[in-house]
């Protein structure tokens, strides 16, 4: 993934519980997806 690649509409759970889908938080804004290795992982 680059900056400026169009990603497809995903879901995920945010930090309460509930679920929020990509189209959501862009409808806020600009949003920047940050991925990073699990805790206490090699990587």
């Amino acid at each position: 993934m680059n900056v400026g690649d169009v990603v497809e509409d995903f879901s995920v759970q945010d930090q309460h519980g509930s679920t929020v889908t990509l189209s959501q938080l862009l409808e806020s804004g600009p949003v920047v997806l940050y991925f990073y290795v699990k805790a206490k992982t090699p990587g």
